[in-house]
């Protein structure tokens, strides 16, 4: 018997970044929006808890303890008392280290396939309670959709999505350390007064009403100068895009991919055919937003 979950990948239409906290987090207002780029990841019985990967970019990633997904096993078995003996195998789709939470969405998805395989039957608040514990962006991941991230972003609001977004992702030679672009952002704004992370209304309009012009005047990531400070050469890959016709560009939370929004699913494949042709990225890919969370699509329910 096994169980396969699929999972989306995200983008941060706002990313409002706080001061450090003493905790060495930082609060942030972090407007999620899941797209159509899934990892599936699937759980059989085995004699001792182990991971494999395939996919694109499978070897950067970790097939230890460190993982995610094996986190998620061996929180879910703690709690419950029992063996993690389980095989995840993770199908990889989700950019590697791309600022797209495919470490997150791996992490969600093994949690609630090991929740079925072992018919454990937790509510949903469990599972967001031991989501908030892996990371971040693993709650937001379980859920999926479009939501308010506050606090360190575990703290989720749902929100309303009026319509289909349209989306191109550059993907990029190499990732980007996410503590890393913290260390820059914090050490370019030493010394200057951070305000506290607020969402912007009229961004959330603009999701809750399904425009996508409105949004693109709205999508904000303050995060963006501390990934471009360390890869600049995104600055080229952003400008291709926008040339190519994208309504507005940002680098996906704390990059290395950049995120274009167009106004249709026809502009998305110029957009992302003109980038493939433009030397700037490795390959751009198109998704649809939003995206369902987590969802069992082999196995128990």
């Amino acid at each position: 018997m096994s169980v396969t979950v699929r999972v989306p990948a995200k983008v941060n239409v706002q990313l409002a970044v706080g001061a450090a906290r003493p905790d060495g987090f930082h609060d942030l207002a972090n407007v999620f929006l899941a797209v159509g780029l899934y990892d599936e990841i699937t759980v059989t019985p085995a004699d001792e808890l182990r991971v494999t990967c395939s996919g694109p970019d499978a070897h950067q990633v970790p097939l230890d303890e460190t993982n995610l997904a094996a986190r998620a096993a061996l929180a879910l078995a703690r709690r419950h008392g029992i063996d993690p003996h389980v095989h995840i195998h993770i199908a990889k789709d989700i950019p590697v280290a791309g600022g797209m939470a495919g470490g997150s969405a791996d992490g969600a998805g093994a949690l609630l396939a090991c929740d079925a395989l072992w018919s454990l039957n937790s509510s949903r608040d469990e599972l967001l309670a031991l989501c908030a514990e892996l990371g971040s962006d693993v709650p937001f991941s379980l859920i999926g959709g479009a939501a308010l991230g506050t606090g360190r972003g575990e703290q989720l609001t749902v929100l309303e999505t009026g319509g289909a977004f349209h989306w191109v992702f550059a993907v990029a030679d190499g990732g980007l350390s996410t503590p890393a672009v913290y260390r820059e952002f914090d050490r370019l704004g030493a010394g200057t007064d951070v305000p506290a992370p607020a969402a912007d209304p009229a961004l959330l309009d603009a999701l809750r009403t399904g425009d996508a012009v409105a949004l693109a005047g709205t999508l904000a990531n303050d995060l963006q100068p501390a990934a471009l400070s360390l890869r600049p050469s995104l600055t080229a890959t952003l400008a291709a895009g926008t040339a190519a016709g994208a309504l507005a560009a940002l680098v996906s939370g704390s990059g290395p991919t950049t995120a274009f929004l167009t106004k249709s699913p026809e502009a998305a494949a110029e957009v992302a055919e003109a980038l493939r042709s433009s030397a700037t990225c490795r390959t751009a890919r198109v998704a649809p937003s939003p995206a369902p969370g987590a969802t069992i699509v082999a196995g128990p329910a």
